[in-house]
């Protein structure tokens, strides 16, 4: 069974993460220029470098569609730049998921698979999906709706190790961005993790570079471009978050559901 993803960021690789794990075959889709912060869980890394290994699993670029079909029965999974979703229609996936994250619906039509999974805010379940599955932190987070939307995007971080807006850094200008520490580097207060045009991005608190952008992103004042994790551990830099599991579990739970369905 194919599942196609649209986006390849941290959260869409934590949902390919356990798809693939469950036994099914599974492309996504990226833009040319992915703006992933925790690129070292994230399949977007497939882009530039050719090729992403996320905990234990392999993607690679893919160059066309029938490269995608190439890789899929080589047992990775295929990363190809389409961010209009054009091969769609070609590849005829049995599940669909819109995991873009854009905050709302970026052309996903429920028609476009036998089963279409909106993730996050954008969607509505029975309009231009089946099912819709919740991203915000919280008591609802990874719930599988079949009616209705997710919660809205309030453009808060979610708390983390005591820790929501602080832990995330933002662009200070408009620019090409230049990190200057790694992922995986302890960090303090007041440090600088990059540049803008030679503006500093500094560290607003003390932690872990959970995630920062690749050298040379054009960026414009005040994008996501690093994220702390405070709780200080190393292993999560490369291991994929609990948020993207909880998501994951839902999209799971959506597949299995319409299938089990169309089988009685």
């Amino acid at each position: 069974m194919l599942v196609v993803l649209r986006g390849a960021g941290d959260l869409a690789s934590g949902i390919a993460l356990r798809l693939f794990r469950s036994g099914f075959q599974v492309a996504m889709t990226e833009t040319e220029q992915p703006t992933t912060i925790r690129r070292t869980v994230a399949f977007s890394s497939a882009v530039t470098c050719g090729e992403a290994v996320v905990e234990d699993v392999a993607g690679r670029r893919a160059e066309s569609v029938s490269d995608v079909k190439t890789l899929l029965e080589s047992g990775v999974i295929p990363v190809l730049i389409d961010p209009d979703g054009l091969c769609i229609p070609q590849l005829k996936p049995d599940t669909l998921v819109d995991a873009i994250l854009a905050k709302r619906n970026l052309g996903t039509r429920i028609t476009d698979a036998p089963v279409v999974v909106g993730v996050g805010p954008g969607f509505t379940a029975g309009v231009d999906c089946h099912a819709v599955v919740e991203t915000m932190r919280g008591h609802y987070l990874g719930r599988t709706l079949y009616q209705g939307s997710a919660l809205p995007n309030t453009g808060i971080p979610g708390l983390i190790g005591g820790f929501a807006g602080e832990r995330v850094l933002r662009a200070p200008a408009d620019g090409i961005f230049h990190p200057l520490l790694e992922i995986g580097a302890r960090v303090h207060m007041g440090d600088t993790a990059a540049v803008v045009d030679g503006v500093p991005m500094i560290c607003t608190l003390d932690g872990v570079l959970r995630g920062i952008l690749p050298d040379g992103t054009p960026v414009h004042k005040g994008l996501k471009s690093g994220d702390i994790d405070p709780r200080c551990e190393l292993r999560h830099c490369f291991s994929a978050s609990d948020k993207a599991l909880a998501v994951a579990g839902g999209v799971l739970e959506a597949i299995l559901h319409f299938v089990s369905d169309k089988s009685e």
